[in-house]
């Protein structure tokens, strides 16, 4: 192993010690975590609204992609303002219960952003790094209570319950004993959530979910109740295991979608448009049969090849999911992009691997 348990712990609590310490003047603070991994998994943008609407604290530091099309503060900047200073966002969460803003200028465990960035270039990814590293930026966040969403799946950062079993286990142990109530859910990572890969394509569905559109994800609207009622567990007054419920009626009410509108009046605009990308593809079913297997790094990948984040209007919508049935010639997913040679380097990269396979109809 690349380190003890004791020197995870000791290294999360002097991380966490070494930038800014958030204090909130609420005894239950809330936040959650992915670990990423997944295109479209924009559950934050309906989580923090809901959690919100109800009157718990939510104030999410959020980070920008690293090697993902978008990150949640990327996506969030296709509605509002994101890069807050620490006083902004103190008033927003005193305004909305919450906030969604980039965490880059609130200085929230600079070690870890300095251990990233020798880290990355060596591709060293441990467990370890990854407690020390999440745990020490919450901790500084000033949170109380935090849900970690662990996806695993075949092309997920997680891919056999092994791993995710021994990764849960570092977490609830040295969050314990930092104090930081933490709860580990492992979701399905075996594909995609949601339909929009990139920055504006997520947010769309985002609004989608929030507005109760007959056409808006399931999986993405599911997955953001199961996750928003596991926070609302931590409110003494609410019953529990009312949870879940509770979450559902306010993203049905409309109460989530206010809260997201505060939120974004608070923040203020975005700093610029970002419109879909008009430059369109259809990457195409090359035979009939049901789609088995999507290839969640693949689709990350292309999705980034056309352009995503740094071009918000750029990614990947995707139009068929595992288990769909499909005909030779219908459209997998479209590919957006605004600049021609992003774009045609990615259309590119679909005709090659497309990165959906597609299984016969009687398996």
């Amino acid at each position: 192993s690349f380190m003890t348990t004791s020197e995870v712990l000791n290294l999360t609590s002097c991380m966490a010690a070494a930038g800014t310490q958030l204090k909130w003047d609420s005894p239950v603070v809330v936040d959650k975590h992915c670990i990423g991994g997944i295109p479209g998994n924009r559950t934050t943008m309906i989580v923090a609204p809901i959690v919100a609407a109800h009157g718990l604290v939510m104030p999410k530091t959020s980070s920008r992609a690293i090697t993902s099309p978008s990150g949640t503060a990327d996506t969030m900047e296709v509605l509002a303002r994101v890069e807050l200073t620490e006083d902004e966002m103190r008033d927003v969460v005193g305004r909305c219960n919450g906030c969604i803003v980039w965490g880059g200028h609130v200085n929230l465990s600079p070690a870890d952003d300095v251990l990233i960035s020798v880290e990355r270039p060596l591709s060293i990814d441990t467990p370890e790094q990854m407690v020390a590293s999440i745990l020490s930026k919450k901790i500084a966040a000033g949170s109380t209570h935090l849900l970690i969403d662990m996806p695993m799946g075949p092309t997920a950062k997680i891919r056999s319950s092994i791993h995710a079993h021994s990764v849960r286990k570092l977490f609830e142990f040295v969050a314990s004993r930092l104090g930081l109530v933490t709860e580990i859910i492992i979701t399905d990572g075996s594909q995609p959530i949601g339909r929009g890969i990139g920055p504006s394509l997520e947010a769309r569905d985002v609004l989608s979910v929030l507005d109760g559109r007959p056409g808006a994800p399931a999986d993405l609207r599911d997955k953001s109740i199961r996750l928003a009622g596991r926070l609302l567990e931590h409110d003494p007054l609410l019953s529990g295991g009312r949870g879940e419920e509770r979450a559902r009626e306010l993203l049905e009410s409309g109460e989530a979608r206010k809260a997201l509108d505060r939120m974004i009046d608070a923040q203020g605009p975005p700093p610029r448009p970002a419109p879909i990308g008009t430059l369109v593809f259809e990457a195409s079913c090359p035979r009939d049969g049901v789609v088995s297997e999507i290839d969640c790094f693949r689709i990350a990948r292309i999705a980034r090849t056309a352009g995503a984040p740094s071009d918000p209007g750029a990614g990947i919508d995707l139009l068929k999911k595992a288990g769909d049935m499909v005909r030779k010639g219908e459209p997998l997913y479209r590919v957006h992009g605004a600049d021609q040679s992003d774009f045609s380097a990615a259309c590119d990269a679909a005709e090659e691997n497309p990165g959906f396979r597609i299984g016969s109809a009687g398996r």
